[in-house]
């Protein structure tokens, strides 16, 4: 597989979704991390956004499946085939006359055998140079932190899979934290709620769309307190059902994610060096990720800390903005990013 000479894109490889960014030409693909495949022969069906719409609908000789768990590879073979699908649709035609330099951002907790398999497979893809940046020093650039100053800023960047924590000076994180708690996480705690309150079973898009419409961290008046209709199946009989639930119902089923993340914060800052807190406490936190965008869940981070917080203005976008920025920051990043040379070893 064959890219023009002198291309760079930044992969934002996440649990729920890839965002590709090219160099000159911004953010060209945005699509759910799925893959549909038929059973037997492996034949990919679907990538992307044809392949969600397949997730709980789809015959028994195929299969819709999200091949990146908690931020990193759970099936090589299927991110390889769903990155390779995924590149070919941003650099078409005369753009694969030559093989590009990819920057792809990892968790800041993965470990020595995640980073090789994501390396990997950025190379079978076709990469001619392949390189890693941590997502938290990837949310900062996106973001527009000057991140080679002597300052210290704090990033909270909540994705799918994970939330990576991390104080960041002179163009290296500094102190960091990353859970495998985010926004599939909120999900699933909205399942199991509705379960267990309702006896209703729900899928994963429900699930998801009642996240995105009513819920939030907090409720902080009684404005806030939004209600959607939700249709599932009723354990007890078997039968459709339909109930109404409330923002007050979401916030109750997603307060032990919620108190994670927010203790995850409480212990980066107490690990950070005084000064780089001084530092926070000034510029603020700044929250990046899809799992930011939860109503009331920066002013629920400010009552916990004390800190002034901020969502960024690119939020959904900062990691894959960042990604891509980062290839023509190598020089300043040097030291904190990995190289294809890490395949060597």
């Amino acid at each position: 597989m064959f890219f023009r000479l002198g291309q760079e894109i930044g992969v934002d490889l996440g649990t729920a979704t890839v965002l590709i960014y090219v160099k000159g030409k911004g953010i060209l693909l945005r699509e759910p991390s799925v893959i549909a495949m038929v059973r037997d022969t492996g034949e990919v069906k679907a990538v992307g956004e044809e392949a969600y719409r397949m997730l709980g609908r789809t015959p028994g000789n195929i299969v819709a499946v999200r091949p990146m768990r908690d931020g990193v590879i759970a099936d090589y073979d299927l991110t390889e085939k769903m990155l390779q699908a995924f590149v070919r649709k941003v650099l078409s035609g005369p753009s694969r006359l030559f093989k590009p330099q990819v920057m792809v951002c990892v968790p800041s907790g993965v470990t020595e055998v995640e980073r090789r398999a994501v390396l990997q497979a950025t190379r079978e893809v076709g990469a001619r140079k392949a390189f890693l940046i941590e997502e938290p020093l990837a949310a900062a650039i996106g973001a527009g932190v000057k991140i080679a100053e002597p300052t210290g800023s704090m990033i909270v960047d909540i994705g799918g899979g994970t939330t990576d924590i991390a104080i960041i000076s002179l163009g290296g994180i500094v102190v960091s934290e990353s859970l495998r708690i985010a926004g599939n996480e909120f999900d699933e705690s909205i399942i199991r709620y509705i379960r267990q309150k309702e006896n209703l079973l729900i899928g994963d898009r429900t699930a998801e769309e009642v996240k995105r419409k009513v819920g939030a961290a907090m409720v902080r008046s009684a404005d806030d307190n939004l209600d959607i209709e939700v249709r599932g199946r009723d354990l007890i009989n078997g039968l459709p059902k339909s109930i109404t639930v409330t923002t007050e119902d979401i916030v109750e089923a997603l307060k032990e994610p919620i108190r994670k993340i927010a203790d995850g914060v409480r212990r980066v800052l107490e690990q950070a060096p005084p000064e780089l807190v001084s530092d926070v406490i000034d510029r603020g936190i700044i929250m990046t990720g899809g799992g930011s965008l939860l109503r009331n869940f920066d002013e629920l981070l400010r009552q916990t800390t004390g800190i002034p917080v901020m969502i960024a203005e690119n939020a959904m976008d900062s990691v894959a903005l960042g990604t891509g920025q980062a290839l023509d920051m190598i020089h300043v990043l040097r030291d904190a990013l990995i190289s294809d040379n890490f395949l060597r070893r």
